[in-house]
């Protein structure tokens, strides 16, 4: 389902959601201090463009909790909303539900990018 599954899910929705992390990540970016935070959105738009056969683990500290804190309030409520509005969308159908489960999984890492790890 890997290489099957990431090109649909590019075509139907991945393409958008990827550029949503790299605008953000642009935007991050604009400022010296919010470079590592663009730095991670550049990571998880890769991972929106093609997320099928990669897991996300998640850890950190208290650095990264505060990152989550500032992140959660400026980007992260937006990009975790439409990912779990397309989740919505993906698993009205009986196909789509494995598209629904990965923008679900993109949803929570919208809410916690820092401390997170993709494999």
């Amino acid at each position: 389902m890997g290489c099957f599954g990431n090109a649909i899910w590019f075509l139907c929705g991945g393409f958008w959601q990827g550029l949503c992390w790299g605008a953000a990540g642009v935007l991050w970016c604009i400022t010296i201090i919010g470079i590592p935070v663009g730095m991670q959105c550049f990571k998880i738009a890769g991972l929106s463009f093609f997320p099928f056969g990669k897991e996300v683990r998640y850890g950190g500290g208290v650095g990264s909790f505060l990152l989550n804190l500032i992140w959660l309030l400026v980007s992260g409520i937006p990009l975790a909303i439409v990912a779990a509005v397309n989740g919505l969308l993906f698993c009205a159908t009986i196909i789509g539900i494995p598209f629904g489960l990965q923008c679900f999984k993109l949803a929570k890492l919208a809410l916690m990018p820092f401390g997170a790890e993709v494999e």
